[in-house]
């Protein structure tokens, strides 16, 4: 990254080309803002809420589950000799640890999902830069997020262009 920012440092400042410096064409692509608002990033987000949703569900019914076996336990307790208690411990033990395996194996799915749809449209995002980068005599393509770019004037952001170059590509597979 430091070679790509001190080669364009050199090609703006080196006096001896400054001809070729009309000749440069520089665009920037904000890559959060196409997963955001494109459309398929909103069906990829729409996708990853309900599967959270779902989860969220098989959770939360067997954290009820778990809560009306710790009060059952808690009232029966007086009454319930010592090896049903410890049967009903064991029993509530067992169920907690499912509880946690649920939701760790959620968690993991989650992720896996997230990732699997992110990687995919990035992907595919960085396909279409590339082409418009050789289609429309790009000089230089920054990504925008993540820290790289810290200032770009309003005409070099390509982010609206590739998004909407990006929604055709994905009607166009769709019919």
């Amino acid at each position: 990254m430091k070679k790509v920012i001190l080669l364009f440092f050199l090609i703006i400042f080196t006096p001896c080309i400054s001809f070729a410096v009309d000749s440069i064409k520089i665009g920037c692509v904000d890559f959060q803002k196409v997963l955001n608002e494109s459309d398929i990033g909103k069906k990829a987000k729409s996708d990853l809420e309900s599967l959270v949703k779902s989860k969220q569900s098989a959770i939360d019914e067997k954290s009820r589950v778990i809560e009306k076996m710790k009060s059952d336990l808690e009232k029966q307790a007086s009454v319930l000799s010592e090896d049903a208690k410890k049967s009903k411990e064991e029993e509530l033990e067992k169920i907690v640890r499912e509880y946690q395996r649920l939701v760790q194996d959620s968690q993991t799915e989650v992720k896996k999902k997230e990732l699997e749809l992110t990687d995919g449209i990035i992907k595919e995002i960085r396909e279409i830069v590339e082409k418009m980068g050789e289609e429309e005599g790009y000089t230089l393509i920054m990504e925008k997020g993540g820290g790289i770019v810290l200032y770009s004037r309003k005409e070099i952001d390509i982010t609206d262009e590739v998004m909407k170059k990006y929604n055709q590509s994905r009607t166009k597979t769709k019919k």
